[in-house]
Order: structure tokens, then sequence, then C-alpha cells
């Protein structure tokens, strides 16, 4: 195993080329999974541009707007790790909206939000069409290990000690099921990618056999 630091701009142009060379003329489910505290979302948003250049359209989707609704989210309580860990995100839906659509027999027609949570209701949205060859990014915590059908997982990995830095105060609660996530799930052991972020001015790549 190797730790390669890397600039933040050149590990987004690194992770656009490895994308844009993913099943050429296919759809991509892109998995870029990581805490709160590391920002999955950002970099997946980052993406979206440096894929459209190399010739892949790109959406992203994130997770958040895959919740189930409050009445089962909060069903042991509204900070409960375990709950957290197993039941808050409905993958049922994203699976039915997002990734089998935009998988190799899919229509290419996905949903990108299902579930306003602050709301609690449904969002509503239009649904867009991935072209073929296009990629669907989707950014949030915990979505490894669960058997969600992604072509390719990007992991991004605080020290635990970073990660409860990072996490604010209100979101503490929710250190227990990371702990839970990397010790049952270990996604930094089979990620395509993974990215450590202690510091967000410095990531590294982390590079092994396991990582083609």
């Amino acid at each position: 195993m190797r730790v390669r630091p890397i600039s933040p701009e050149l590990l987004v142009q690194e992770l656009a080329d490895r994308l844009a060379g993913e099943r050429a003329g296919g759809r991509l489910r892109v998995a870029v999974d990581g805490p709160p505290a590391a920002e999955p979302g950002r970099l997946g948003d980052a993406l979206v541009d440096p894929l459209r250049v190399r010739s892949r359209p790109a959406v992203r989707v994130d997770a958040a707007d895959f919740l189930r609704p409050a009445s089962l989210r909060y069903e042991q309580g509204r900070t409960n790790p375990d709950a957290y860990y197993l039941g808050w995100l409905d993958e049922a839906g994203l699976r039915r909206e997002v990734l089998d659509p935009a998988g190799p027999a899919g229509s290419g027609r996905i949903l990108p939000t299902l579930w306003n949570a602050e709301t609690d209701r449904a969002t509503r949205a239009d649904y867009v069409t991935l072209p073929p060859g296009g990629v669907v990014l989707v950014s949030g915590p915990l979505l490894l290990g669960g058997g969600l059908p992604f072509d390719l997982a990007v992991h991004l990995v605080l020290s635990p000690g970073a990660l409860a830095r990072r996490t604010p105060p209100a979101q503490r609660w929710t250190l227990p099921a990371f702990a839970r996530y990397a010790e049952e799930v270990g996604p930094a052991s089979f990620a395509d990618v993974v990215v450590r972020l202690d510091d967000p001015r410095h990531p590294a790549l982390v590079e092994s056999q396991s990582v083609r």
C-alpha cells in the first residue's frame, strides 16, 4: 500500500480521467462515499464539468435526497446511531429511481431527488435522461456494502480523530455509525479509489493492488 499526496485540483482531474475511461459508450454508476465531514457532495459536484469535457455527461445525485420518511428514520429516536447506520437511506428508492435505470439494461430515465427530509414530503422532481456514456455520481455516507449496484466506488476516509474534529457537535452522535461501518463493511479495503482527507487541503490517494 502506498499513500500518494495530491492537490485537490489534480485529484479531480485524475478521478475524471479514471471515470471517463470506464465503460466507454455505456453508462457508469459511481458511488462517492464518505461521511459528511469529508464533503462527498463537493467532490461529486467538482467532477461534473471535467467529465462533460471528456464527453461523459454527468449527473450528481445526493443520497440525502433519498432518505426514508421521518416516521421511519426516527422510529428509535432522532439520534440513534444504529438507526442512522441501518435505516436512514432509502436504498430501494435509490435503486429503483437511479441505479437500475442507469444500469446496462435501464432506460436512462433517472429521478435526481425523491424525498425532502426537511419538509418530509416527496420532492416531485422531474425525471432526467442519462444518455449512453453518461455518468451518475451518487454522493453520501454509508453507501457501500449494502448491495447497491455501483460500477465504481470512490471512498473518502478520515482517521477517527479527524472525523471527530471535523464533525459538528450536533452531529457527533453519528460517529459510532461510522466506526461500525469501518469495522463491519471495511469500504477502504475494496473501494476502487480510496482518498484520505484528514486535511481537505492536502488529500492523498491510497494505492494498493486492490485499486485498479
